[in-house]
């Protein structure tokens, strides 16, 4: 199989099902934002030693392709019967995953700054950009049907990141900081 086709030379994409349509269509931006939630994933998993973190971005990884195709598949396709949809037990594994690693880290009683380890860094972005396909996927909603299991599993996947980031620095020895309040002054 060929890299490029030129099929999007003109500014369209083919969803699964074969409707064309612009690269700009919501349809296309949600499963757009999902791709580079993916990327960040595996950025994420380059700069982690940590054989159990590795396996879980993994398993991320391959349930954020299943969300692409979610959303890259219309429910009225001919198509759609071929592609396993989310579903409330992928919400329930990640609100596992979330139970799990919360009991590593301190409990929360402010907000903190997105950082630490350059891991954990690079998953409070992740977190960001699971929240930026969240809301992508809000304004799909608008215009047409989609899988509420989608915005739902995204919404949990951006707590889920936020609790791996402070694991990850719970687990390298370093401390949050917190915000303070008007503390710049």
């Amino acid at each position: 199989m060929k890299i490029y086709t030129r099929t999007g030379d003109q500014g369209e994409t083919g969803l699964y099902g074969a409707d064309r349509v612009s690269k700009a269509h919501p349809r296309v931006e949600a499963y757009g934002t999902v791709d580079e939630l993916n990327s960040l994933l595996g950025l994420a998993r380059a700069q982690s030693q940590d054989q159990a973190l590795d396996q879980e971005l993994a398993y991320l990884q391959n349930a954020l392709f299943d969300v692409g195709a979610d959303l890259a598949t219309r429910e009225d396709s001919p198509y759609a019967r071929n592609v396993n949809r989310m579903d409330a037990e992928d919400v329930a594994v990640l609100e596992g995953m979330i139970d799990r690693l919360e009991t590593e880290c301190e409990p929360l009683r402010n907000f903190i700054h997105p950082g630490g380890t350059v891991t954990a860094a690079t998953l409070h972005v992740a977190r960001s950009v699971a929240r930026r396909a969240e809301r992508d996927v809000v304004r799909l909603q608008d215009e047409e049907a989609v899988n509420p299991q989608v915005r739902m599993y995204l919404n949990r996947l951006s707590d889920l990141l936020f609790v791996m980031a402070r694991a990850v620095n719970a687990r390298s020895g370093l401390s949050e900081t917190l915000w303070h309040v008007k503390g710049r002054k």
